[in-house]
């Protein structure tokens, strides 16, 4: 990962990733996860019981679907702090309100029997199995490829 220096303060400096690069990395994660919840799902349905099944789903869905709104919520959040230079526009009620919702419908669909608890708790752990696999890659890429990270 190529880094772009800022120079904020003539006594700090500060070292953030390149756009290209860390936009590149979030779609290779967002993609990992998502297939992440597609095979683990597929291995599911031919080997668990259905309520089980269908918790991977419904947590692997809204960890991707988390993933959306926190990239957007950040995006939007940060929007005005690069061309005006303002301090960013920290909306707490943003950031809570997802995981309300995502409480909601886990609890409404464990409430009505259609999930396991467990399994829906694996599925929004999908992002947890794409950072590491982003992180064996960008160790692989390290020393084997002696690529500069």
């Amino acid at each position: 990962m190529k880094f772009t220096e800022f120079d904020n303060d003539v006594d700090h400096i500060v070292f953030v990733p390149d756009d290209g690069e860390a936009a590149r990395m979030n779609r290779r994660m967002r993609r990992v996860a998502m297939w992440t919840v597609i095979i683990v799902t597929a291995v599911s349905a031919c080997s668990a019981s259905w309520r089980v099944t269908t918790g991977l789903l419904l947590g692997g869905v809204l960890s991707l679907l988390n993933h959306k709104w926190l990239s957007a919520s950040v995006k939007q959040m940060f929007a005005d702090t690069e061309a005006k230079g303002v301090r960013p526009k920290l909306t707490l009620a943003g950031y809570v309100w997802r995981y309300f919702v995502i409480v909601f419908v886990v609890g409404a669909a464990y409430m009505l029997d259609f999930v396991s608890l467990p399994a829906t708790l694996v599925g929004l752990c999908s992002f947890v199995v794409a950072g590491f696999i982003e992180a064996l890659t960008q160790i692989y890429l390290m020393f084997i490829k002696r690529r500069e990270v």
